[in-house]
C-alpha cells in the first residue's frame, strides 16, 4: 500500500515538472510560437500572457477531465473549444475590469487563447483521458512552463531593448538597442535561449 502510494506520487510530480523543463511548451515542444514573440516586448506583458494562458489552461483541463465520460468522441474537439473559450472570456472580463491597460497592450492575443495549441493540446492529449488531478498538475506545469518562458524572454528583450527590467531601468537610454523589442529581437532572443536550453540538457546527460 505505501509503495503504492509513492509510486502515485512519483507520477504526480512527474506529471506536474515535466512541463516545466523537459517538456516545456516554448523551448522544448516549441508550441504557442505567435503568442510568444508577439507578447514578450516587456517582463510585464510576458508574465500576463503566461498567467492568463495557465489559469484557462489549469481550469480548462480539470473541466474537460471531470466531462471526459458525458462528451461523445465525435465532436470531443468543438466542445473542448467551448470549454477553453468560456474560460478565456472570464479572463478577458477580469483583465478588462482590473488590468485594462495590460489587457489593451496584449490586444488579440487574450482572445488567441482559445485556439492556442498548447491548450488545446493538452486538453486531448491529456485531460480527456486523466482523472482531474492529474489534469490539474499536468495544466498547472504547463501553464507555469509557458509563463517562465514568456517571463525570461520579456526580461531579456525589455533589458537589452529599453535598458529596464519590469519597468525599473537599469541601463541609459544611450546602451538601449532597439532591435530587440522588434519583431527580429524575438526571433533572434528565442533562437539563443533555445540553443542554451539545448546545450544545458545535453551537459547533464
Amino acid at each position: 500500500m505505501k509503495r503504492k502510494e509513492e509510486l502515485k506520487m512519483s507520477n504526480n510530480l512527474q506529471t506536474f515538472t515535466k512541463g516545466l523543463v523537459k517538456e516545456n511548451p516554448i523551448l522544448v515542444l516549441l508550441l504557442g510560437c505567435c503568442p510568444t514573440l508577439a507578447t514578450t516586448t516587456s517582463a510585464i506583458n510576458g508574465m500576463s500572457m503566461g498567467l492568463a494562458t495557465t489559469f484557462v489552461l489549469v481550469l480548462s483541463n480539470i473541466f474537460i477531465s471531470l466531462l471526459k465520460g458525458f462528451i461523445p468522441d465525435k465532436v470531443r474537439i468543438p466542445c473542448f473549444i467551448v470549454v477553453i473559450a468560456s474560460f478565456v472570456t472570464v479572463v478577458q472580463l477580469v483583465m478588462q475590469a482590473y488590468v485594462p491597460d495590460i489587457y489593451e497592450t496584449l490586444g488579440l492575443f487574450i482572445p488567441l487563447i482559445v485556439v492556442n495549441c498548447i491548450v488545446l493540446g493538452r486538453a486531448e492529449a491529456f485531460a480527456s483521458k486523466n482523472p482531474v488531478w492529474p489534469s490539474f498538475l499536468d495544466g498547472l506545469g504547463m501553464g507555469l512552463g509557458f509563463t517562465l518562458a514568456l517571463t525570461l524572454l520579456g526580461c531579456i528583450r525589455e533589458f537589452l531593448g529599453s535598458g529596464s527590467i519590469f519597468g525599473l531601468t537599469i541601463l541609459p537610454e544611450t546602451a538601449n538597442i532597439l532591435v530587440f523589442i522588434l519583431p527580429p529581437g524575438a526571433f533572434i532572443c528565442l533562437g539563443f535561449v533555445i540553443a542554451i536550453v539545448n546545450k544545458l540538457k545535453k551537459e547533464s546527460h
